[in-house]
């Protein structure tokens, strides 16, 4: 049995791929399926550790972005698409997997289009409720289509879609309250805010967080991940705003957060502060109450719709960029972390959202597929 991944070269797309990996690794053990074979094609390996750990075989193709405005870069990722689409139909064909698992993004137009022509089932993942343009497109050929929000259901075609939820890494799936202090370095009984920016980080929430440190430190402890490219300029000016402020100790900066790190800050958070995609899925999975500030800008305004539609489960609060001042934002951290009743309302809406299968449901649908084909 054969299966291929493929996504578009970023976390978002990546990491849920590994959550599904894990998930066909387990249950091939479970039905002793004992001939399973991974594949991962797109564009750049992403995390080679991670490929190795769950036995996939990446698969190196080139790809071209797909850009909505004028721009040079675009006739040179034309030339790439097109021999992205040359190598993926030739890859695919040696390969021949019993089923796709795509995630989209442009990375992955090269393994779809070549499934498509060799008709080969495809089952495809949309994490937002707004769907991309390469899983709007799959979708009308795709097996089956798993979305992460209700929302999206109505654009896809609605006799082959279902509402699963994101995949999530099992490493991830829970917090770890015991250690976490220890790990930390933290102060027990006082309060602590996860910022959790994602591997790229969130700029406009660093720098409203880098505003308010002096104050937040008075009476909470910050576990701030900053992502890697925006760590430095994070250190300088933190240094600078808490310079002789005897609190220092209190803020805990990070560039990026491994499996255990995550595990970690998420046992220890009182309140979570992050971006509205598919992190809002490993928030709820934690037990944790939020404050959501999505992207003004996102594809289909994707990122302000899941931020209320979370929002709506009663489990986080949401602000949005305009409204993201010093004032606003210490305000609504007070006033969540001072009522202990909301908090716990807070928290059980979240675990109460969280859909922890999603990963098993796809995962043994591909089964299903790939056995099928086979036969």
């Amino acid at each position: 049995m054969k299966i291929l991944l493929t996504g578009g070269g970023t976390g978002g797309h990546f990491y849920p791929l590994i959550a599904i990996a894990e998930e066909l690794n387990e249950l091939s053990h479970k039905q002793k399926i004992i001939d399973l074979k991974l594949y991962y094609m797109s564009s750049e390996p992403y995390d080679k550790h991670m490929l190795f750990e769950n036995r996939i075989t990446f698969v190196q193709i080139p790809a071209g972005k797909m850009r909505l405005y004028f721009s040079i870069k675009n006739f040179f990722d034309l030339i790439k698409t097109a021999t992205g689409v040359f190598f993926g139909l030739l890859s695919m064909f040696f390969i021949y997997p019993d089923v796709v698992i795509s995630k989209g993004g442009y990375a992955a137009f090269p393994a779809v289009f070549a499934a498509r022509i060799l008709r080969i089932p495809v089952i495809m993942h949309e994490s937002d409720s707004y769907p991309g343009r390469l899983n709007l497109w799959t979708s009308k050929f795709a097996k089956y289509v798993a979305v992460s929000w209700p929302e999206a259901f109505d654009k896809l075609p609605k006799d082959k879609t279902a509402v699963v939820g994101q995949p999530m890494r099992k490493a991830i799936l829970h917090g770890s309250p015991e250690g976490a202090i220890e790990f930390f370095k933290l102060t027990p009984g006082l309060p602590v805010i996860f910022i959790y920016g994602g591997s790229q980080g969130a700029d406009i929430i660093n720098n409203a967080i880098i505003d308010i440190l002096p104050q937040l430190l008075l009476k909470y402890q910050v576990i701030h991940q900053t992502g890697k490219k925006l760590y430095d300029d994070v250190i300088l000016r933190s240094k600078l705003i808490l310079e002789n402020d005897k609190n220092i100790a209190r803020y805990k900066p990070i560039p990026y957060l491994n499996n255990l790190t995550i595990r970690m800050a998420a046992g220890a958070a009182n309140l979570v502060i992050s971006r509205a995609g598919s992190s809002i899925f490993e928030i709820a999975s934690w037990g944790v109450p939020s404050i959501i500030i999505p992207i003004t800008k996102s594809n289909g305004d994707h990122q302000r719709i899941n931020a209320f539609s979370y929002a709506r489960s009663g489990a986080c609060k949401v602000i949005e960029e305009s409204n993201l001042t010093p004032h606003v934002l210490v305000a609504e951290i007070d006033k969540l972390l001072e009522d202990k009743d909301k908090l716990l309302q807070m928290k059980n809406s979240a675990v109460a959202f969280a859909k922890p299968d999603a990963a098993m449901k796809i995962a043994q649908m591909a089964i299903d597929i790939a056995l099928s084909h086979e036969s």
